[in-house]
C-alpha cells in the first residue's frame, strides 16, 4: 500500500546556477545547428569556472563548409547566454571570459546507427504524471520551480536590482491522504549586490514573491523559512563553483518523485533517446493520466543502440488506474511509433526549441506556437480511450 501521509521535498536551481548555465551553453549550441539544418547531429558538453567556458563533444552538419564556419560562432553563442543569464560580475562576465571550443565531427561508428533510424545509444527512460498540479506534475518541484522563475523575472524587469542570476530553492510539502496540503519548509538561497545585505534583508526581498506563487493556504505559522540561511551570498555563479552540464537531472524532471533513467538531456539532439525517449515517456504518461486512466503514472522505455523499435514499454498506474496497466502497455503501441525517428516526428523535435528548456525544468511547461515542450500536449487521450 503506498504511503497516504508524509513529507516530500524537491529542489530547483535557477538558471544562474553554474551547472545551468553550462545546460544553457548546450542547448544554444545545439539549436544554432537545428536552425541549419534540422537532422543535424549534436552532443555538446560546457564546462565553466571563473573566467572561463570550455565547450566539447560532437557535431555533424551534412556540409563540411557549414560545419566549419559555425565552428567559428561557438564563442558568441556562449557569450549570448551568459550575456542574457545576466552575469557582468568581475570574474565572470559574457564580454571577458574566455571561451575555448573543442567540438568535433561525431564518430562515423555512433553515426552508423542513426543513419539507419536505430537509437543513439542504449538505456532507459522514465516519465511520470500525477494530478497534483493543473500541470500534471509533482507539487514540490512544480512549486520550487515557480519560485525561482518569479524571482528571475523580476531580476531581469529591474523591479529587484538587488538579486543576482545564482539562485536555489527547495520546498518540503506534507501530504494527507496523498494530496499536499501545507509546507513545511522553504529554502531560498539567492545571489545579491551587497556583503551588506543580511538573511533579513533578503527574506524581506524575496517573500512576497514567493507567497505570489504558492498557494496561500499551505503556509502558516508553522512554516519553516530558511532565507540565505548561511548569511551572504554576494560570490555566485561559476565564479563561486564550477559548473557542468548534466548535472541537474533530476531538477530537469520530476524532482525525485519518479524514478530517472540515467541519461541528462541538454546538448543532445533528438536522435539521442536520452532526450527524445524521455520526452515521449512524459507525453504518453501525461496523456494516460490526462485521459482519466490513472490518477498518477510511471512508464519506462528502454532502446538498444541501433535498433529501432523499444526493447520495452513498462506501465505502472501505482493502484489508482481504471485500467489495466497491461491493457494500457498495449494501447501505447497503437497510438505513437516509438521509434526514435517516429518520436522525432511525432512531437516534431527536430527544431531549435531545446534552449528554453535549460532551466526551470523540462515537464511541466505550457505547449508553445513554435513546438517547444510539444511532448507537453495532451493530444493522444482520445486515441487511448479508443484504443482500450
Amino acid at each position: 500500500m503506498t504511503r497516504q501521509n508524509y513529507i516530500f521535498t524537491s529542489e530547483s536551481v535557477s538558471e544562474g546556477h553554474p551547472d545551468k548555465v553550462c545546460d544553457r551553453i548546450s542547448d544554444a549550441v545545439l539549436d544554432a545547428f537545428l536552425a541549419e539544418e534540422p537532422e543535424a547531429r549534436v552532443a555538446c558538453e560546457t564546462f565553466a569556472t571563473s573566467g572561463m567556458v570550455v565547450i566539447g563533444g560532437e557535431v555533424g552538419l551534412s556540409d563540411q563548409d557549414k560545419l566549419r564556419t559555425y565552428m567559428g560562432s561557438i564563442g558568441q553563442i556562449a557569450r549570448d547566454c551568459i550575456r542574457d543569464i545576466g552575469y557582468e560580475q568581475e570574474q565572470f562576465h559574457w564580454n571577458t571570459c574566455h571561451v575555448l571550443n573543442f567540438l568535433h565531427e561525431q564518430s562515423a561508428h555512433i553515426a552508423q546507427g542513426v543513419d539507419r533510424d536505430g537509437a543513439g545509444d542504449q538505456g532507459i527512460m522514465f516519465g511520470y504524471a500525477c494530478r497534483e498540479t493543473p500541470a500534471l506534475m509533482p507539487a514540490p518541484l512544480h512549486y520550487a520551480h515557480a519560485i525561482l522563475r518569479r524571482l528571475a523575472e523580476v531580476r531581469k524587469s529591474g523591479k529587484e536590482p538587488s538579486l543576482r542570476p545564482d539562485a536555489k530553492s527547495q520546498l518540503s510539502l506534507r501530504y494527507e491522504n496523498g494530496v499536499p496540503v501545507e509546507v513545511t519548509s522553504i529554502v531560498l538561497s539567492t545571489q545579491h549586490a551587497s556583503e551588506d545585505q543580511k538573511s533579513d534583508d533578503i527574506r524581506a526581498i524575496v517573500e512576497p514573491y514567493i507567497r505570489e506563487v504558492l498557494p496561500a493556504e499551505w503556509i502558516n505559522d508553522k512554516t519553516e523559512w530558511w532565507v540565505n540561511p548561511t548569511g551572504t551570498f554576494v560570490i555566485g555563479g561559476p565564479d563561486g563553483d564550477a559548473g557542468l552540464t548534466g548535472r541537474k537531472i533530476i531538477v530537469d524532471t520530476y524532482g525525485g518523485a519518479a524514478p530517472h533513467g540515467g541519461g541528462a538531456f541538454s546538448g543532445k539532439d533528438p536522435t539521442k533517446v536520452d532526450r527524445s525517449a524521455a520526452y515521449a515517456a512524459r507525453y504518453l504518461a501525461k496523456n494516460i493520466v490526462a485521459a482519466g486512466l490513472a490518477d498518477r503514472c510511471t512508464l519506462q522505455l528502454s532502446y538498444a543502440i541501433g535498433v529501432a523499435k523499444p526493447l520495452s514499454i513498462y506501465v505502472d498506474t501505482h493502484g489508482s488506474n481504471d485500467a489495466d496497466s497491461e491493457a494500457i502497455e498495449r494501447a501505447i503501441g497503437k497510438v505513437m511509433d516509438l521509434t526514435p525517428r517516429g518520436i522525432r516526428t511525432h512531437l516534431g523535435l527536430n527544431r531549435p526549441i531545446y534552449q528554453r528548456t535549460a532551466a526551470y525544468g523540462h515537464f511541466g511547461r505550457e505547449p508553445e506556437a513554435d513546438g517547444g515542450f510539444s511532448w507537453e500536449k495532451t493530444d493522444l487521450v482520445e486515441a487511448l480511450k479508443k484504443a482500450l
